[in-house]
């Protein structure tokens, strides 16, 4: 991608906007992630990296915003940072109107039944030593501890049907799956604490072409069902298109343009956009 691209905001809004009336689940307002720069034998800080440099946004309950870049614009640090895994140097995170980042991790844990993410990675993501059924238990026993063995077994069965697996499945190790039933597990697991909002981060980008689709109906299907929001993280612009609401564009740490998804990618206004369009593959007539 050239470094030509302009970071300045487009004509649209640089963050998305409620609808009137209506209070985000989640607001972002003006967070910076800035990572220190050292060097010299000291190892003394020189300077910073600025990952995140003022990103602003919102999530209204039970729609899907995609945040899409390439590779190093900030995208996975932003969702991190949010559920408080890398530190924020300043701004601020508003679940349904109250500030997180301040909370301790005491305080935060409960918020985390509420805020579930899932990872790049779906191996990875997965004890290698544990069944699937004791992974997503797991969960239900840390969270929901008055249920019994027998219950617990119970809601993982439902769970693995709900995203398209078999219950007898339960005994069987990560190993034994495959990349895109790895990730339908880590779905399930995200949604054994009965979540109301995702963070889905690059969910698609390690499974076949053909996998993803089925990945991101059921994330469609499961949003439609339960009423989920979603942060979709993605540098694939027709998958952020098919199931995203709105859109944020991220380059170097900032939004350069915002707005409904089909605006954005069908008349993109920046010109960094542009680019990302342009780097989409296309099949061309003989």
């Amino acid at each position: 991608m050239s470094n030509s691209a302009s970071t300045a905001p487009s004509a649209r809004t640089a963050s998305t906007t409620p609808d009137e009336g209506v209070a985000p689940l989640l607001e972002v307002r003006d967070l910076k992630v800035h990572f220190p720069i050292h060097s010299g034998l000291m190892r003394r800080q020189t300077g910073s990296f600025k990952a995140v440099d003022g990103v602003s946004f919102i999530v209204p309950a039970g729609k899907t915003v995609g945040l899409v870049g390439e590779s190093g614009s900030g995208k996975t640090t932003i969702g991190r940072t949010l559920v408080k895994l890398i530190p924020a140097t300043s701004g601020e995170v508003l679940w349904k109107g109250s500030p997180i980042l301040p909370l301790s991790e005491k305080a935060f844990r409960p918020l985390r039944r509420q805020i579930q993410y899932i990872f790049q990675d779906p191996f990875g993501s997965l004890n290698p030593r544990m069944t699937i059924g004791m992974i997503i238990g797991e969960a239900l026993e840390i969270h929901f501890s008055k249920l019994s063995a027998n219950e617990r077994a119970d809601r993982v069965a439902s769970l693995l049907r709900r995203v398209g697996l078999k219950p007898e499945m339960m005994s069987r190790y990560p190993h034994e799956f495959s990349g895109g039933q790895r990730q339908r597990i880590g779905i399930a697991r995200a949604l054994a604490v009965e979540p109301e909002f995702l963070i889905c981060d690059e969910p698609v980008s390690a499974l076949d072409v053909s996998v993803q689709a089925q990945i991101v109906n059921l994330l469609q299907d499961l949003q439609e069902e339960l009423g989920l929001a979603l942060l979709f993280i993605a540098h694939d612009l027709a998958v952020v298109e098919h199931i995203s609401d709105s859109v944020l564009v991220l380059n170097r740490g900032r939004i350069v343009e915002s707005g409904p998804a089909r605006d954005v990618l069908e008349n993109p206004q920046a010109p960094y956009t542009r680019e990302l369009l342009a780097a989409v593959p296309r099949l061309q007539p003989y």
